[in-house]
């Protein structure tokens, strides 16, 4: 090729602070060089290379001092055909300086919101001089110095590869300069072009320290943004396991990408709902989802909006509401490792009642034993409230009174399900209570099963809720043999569904028995006896299990406590065995 035409137009609006004829001087050597293909191109490449280093800082300043791609390429014509010809070249870019301001002077070039299409023309050269210097591509060039200095290809490129990684690294670990500089480039501009160029390099080992670090970057800068190619490819290459990322890295992915987080609790749900009992609660509690929900409010509005979602679509089942338990009682633990610097949990829960909020979120663990009763009777009376408060506008005809009325219990419930440590203690105590106490106790586990109250049912399952109650206290009341029959017939029928008949939920009678079984002073073998006759009756053996495993995971995760937690440990062992046998059978 010729020589490139003096820079006249140069001459007449650069800025002093290039000087025209060093400029000449340098765009004639690119053109001389080539890819150093000959050996006297090879020799005077080398002799230059320390001078080259110190125009090429002083061309960065020059770009970095520019509003625009479109002003630098109009001050400097020349400058893309310049700056590709030395990245062709095998011995520029193979000197760690001239590299790492080669790459810079790219950076700098790259427009995260091209205007017009010389820049949007920029954009796409700059990537193709990225992936084309990252990859293995047969170069003559660059052979012909692998074979000159004795390195494999694989070597040299993988050289290559660390060493432009270390150096955009290192770049896109500035702070942010563009504080009072409007027509100042600004340092933040090269985290999408550098999150541009990683986009084919995301499966590479070599390139994790850069994505960590493009992840994990401050958004202190609206210019700081990554790019949705990079995210996606992350994502999913995460998803496939061909990606290894590190810990914060992953609740960084998940913090930028929407998407990457939606999959990560679609698949929680997916897993946790093909397997059982504390399987299930002890996968959730391994996951990093609620670290990520505890660090980032936006992460935990985004999985509850899906839990809410979800819970909604399958009308409250149990596998869906133990996994919503575990996972909140795992965020709030993330979320006092984190105090003070976590936010207010009001701004995590801003559709719950806000009266709730504070008494639901409160572990029973907090408080001594002896208040429990009294603040699930408050908890019961203020839930009571709402469902009147939605009742009463549904008899007001009003669409909007009464939606918002079913709005204010359904987040009512949802918290409640969030926080069912005080449903498990309520049955713990409906175990030990008497008649006198159990009333807002029986309500509150009323709505924990049947918050719609579909067909205004609620009152008649309430008394059905009742009955089984009274039909357990007298079973595990009786300590003498045999067991009265009638009772157990009758505890039996509740668990069958009646046909056009508001039947309580199985899990309800279930949970007071399996309760009763282990809190009440029936015997051991007593207690093993009625809950094995009516398990066996009603073939309710695989609920029978979930709901102990369950209980046995709350004692054991602190949430719920008990004062005897000796004797509790050994009655559930043994009924553990029992079920096990039923079940082989």
């Amino acid at each position: 090729m010729s020589q490139l035409q003096p820079l006249t137009q140069l001459q007449q609006v650069t800025e002093p602070l290039l000087n025209v004829q060093e400029m000449q001087f340098w765009l004639n050597k690119a053109v001389a060089w080539g890819q150093a293909d000959s050996p006297d191109a090879q020799k005077d490449t080398c002799l230059h290379l320390s001078r080259l280093s110190s125009y090429l800082q002083h061309l960065l300043t020059h770009i970095n001092n520019m509003s625009s791609t479109t002003e630098t390429m109009k001050r400097l014509p020349f400058l893309g055909q310049f700056l590709g010809r030395l990245c062709w070249n095998p011995y520029v870019t193979a000197d760690d300086t001239n590299r790492r301001l080669l790459f810079q002077c790219l950076w700098g070039l790259y427009s995260e919101h091209p205007s017009n299409a010389v820049e949007r023309k920029a954009n796409q050269w700059i990537r193709k001089v990225l992936c084309q210097l990252a990859t293995e591509e047969d170069d003559a060039a660059a052979l012909a110095l692998m074979k000159c200095v004795g390195v494999p290809p694989k070597d040299y490129h993988l050289k290559v590869l660390r060493k432009m990684v270390a150096s955009l690294q290192e770049n896109i670990g500035k702070s942010c300069n563009s504080l009072g500089k409007i027509n100042q480039r600004c340092s933040c501009d090269s985290v999408l072009a550098t999150s541009e160029a990683c986009v084919p390099l995301v499966t590479c080992p070599e390139a994790a320290p850069l994505i960590g670090a493009l992840l994990q970057r401050p958004a202190t800068c609206v210019r700081a943004a990554l790019s949705e190619d990079f995210l996606d490819a992350l994502s999913s290459a995460y998803s496939s396991q061909s990606l290894s990322l590190e810990e914060q890295a992953v609740v960084s992915l998940w913090y930028h990408s929407l998407s990457s987080l939606e999959e990560a609790v679609l698949s929680l749900l997916e897993s946790v709902l093909t397997r059982t009992g504390s399987t299930a609660q002890k996968q959730v509690a391994q996951s990093l989802l609620p670290k990520a929900c505890a660090q980032h409010c936006s992460i935990f509005l985004v999985v509850n909006d899906i839990f809410r979602s979800f819970l909604k679509q399958t009308e409250g089942n149990e596998c869906v509401k133990s996994l919503i338990q575990t996972f909140t009682s795992c965020f709030l633990r993330e979320v006092a490792l984190l105090q003070p610097q976590c936010v207010s949990l009001k701004a995590f829960f801003p559709q719950s009642p806000q009266a709730l909020l504070a008494p639901l979120l409160t572990l029973p663990s907090e408080m001594p034993q002896e208040a429990w009763k009294h603040h699930l009777n408050w908890l019961s009376s203020s839930l009571q409230r709402l469902t009147e408060e939605e009742e009463e506008g549904d008899g007001d005809g009003s669409s909007g009174t009464k939606s918002d009325g079913h709005h204010k219990v359904f987040e009512a419930w949802f918290l409640l399900v969030q926080c069912a440590h005080w449903v498990q203690v309520t049955l713990q105590l409906l175990g030990t209570s008497g008649p006198e106490d159990c009333g807002p106790l029986l309500w509150l586990l009323t709505f924990y099963h049947h918050p719609t109250n579909r067909g205004h049912h609620r009152a008649l399952q309430l008394v059905h809720v009742k009955e089984a109650w009274d039909h357990l206290r007298s079973l595990f009341l009786v300590l003498t043999r045999p067991l009265p029959v009638d009772h157990l017939h009758s505890l039996v029928t509740l668990l069958s569904p009646q046909p056009q008949q508001p039947s309580p939920s199985p899990f309800l009678i279930l949970s007071l028995l399996v309760n009763f079984a282990v809190f009440s002073q029936q015997s051991p073998s007593g207690s093993t006896q009625i809950l094995q006759t009516v398990v066996d009756r009603s073939g309710l053996v695989d609920e029978a299990v979930y709901v102990l495993s369950s209980l046995e995971f709350r004692l054991n995760e602190g949430s719920c406590l008990s004062s005897d937690a000796n004797r509790v440990h050994l009655r559930i062992e043994a009924l553990q065995n029992t079920l096990t046998r039923m079940h082989a059978v």
